[in-house]
């Protein structure tokens, strides 16, 4: 009995110890497969037919603006004027009638100055892979920009890469890591998950459904 806990507990010392290294060799493989994609220069970026603008909330606990929000469709907005792509698709979660990210991603965009039908919404948007893969399986797109965080638009790049979609980022300015610190951690094991989702687990979007039209006259 003791030799099997002594087994047991030596397993879980290994784990213990090989587990940081995992995760960020994950997160290391993904900034690798993103490198030279991203830009911070709206200028800068290659055209492309859209921009694909990732969800997040428009406000955090206690009814405050979400900053990773607000910089993310000032970006998308600059793209659109700046004629690098003709029409931004909002994909976030709409998982319930009370949380809508789309939505609030359209009307943000508009008071910036984006025409309304220049704006597609992606309702299905509930994590990233399902914003990538519905981007080219339901909204018919083999090239785009994301628009996020660099540490977001890094791991949305490296899922798109692994779906054979031709993919660039506009990095969004970027929020204080004092503001923001459970995002930063929390996104190093998406990054892992996307690696695992990828190359492990072959993860497909919770939808897809019938093909959407992006307007690009």
């Amino acid at each position: 009995m003791k030799t099997l806990l002594k087994r047991w507990w030596l397993r879980i010392a290994v784990l213990i110890v090989l587990a940081p290294g995992f995760v960020f060799g994950c997160e290391w493989w993904v900034a690798k497969r993103a490198e030279g994609r991203c830009f911070d220069d709206v200028n800068a970026v290659p055209e492309a037919p859209v921009a694909l603008v990732l969800g997040t909330a428009a406000h955090v606990a206690g009814g405050w603006s979400n900053y990773f929000f607000k910089y993310r469709m000032e970006a998308a907005a600059a793209l659109l004027k700046a004629r690098k792509v003709k029409a931004l698709i909002v994909s976030g979660d709409n998982g319930t009638h009370s949380y809508d990210e789309p939505t609030d991603m359209k009307l943000a965009l508009m008071k910036l100055g984006v025409p309304a039908e220049k704006i597609v919404c992606d309702y299905a948007g509930f994590r990233t892979l399902d914003s990538v893969v519905r981007a080219k399986e339901v909204f018919g797109q083999q090239r785009v920009i994301f628009v996020s965080q660099r540490f977001h638009n890094a791991r949305a790049i490296y899922l798109a890469r692994a779906f054979g979609i031709e993919a660039y980022g506009l990095d969004a300015k970027d929020v204080p890591v004092t503001l923001s610190v459970k995002t930063f951690l929390r996104e190093k094991l998406a990054c892992v998950k996307a690696v695992l989702d990828v190359n492990v687990l072959g993860t497909r979007p919770k939808f897809l459904g019938e093909k959407v039209s992006v307007p690009l006259e």
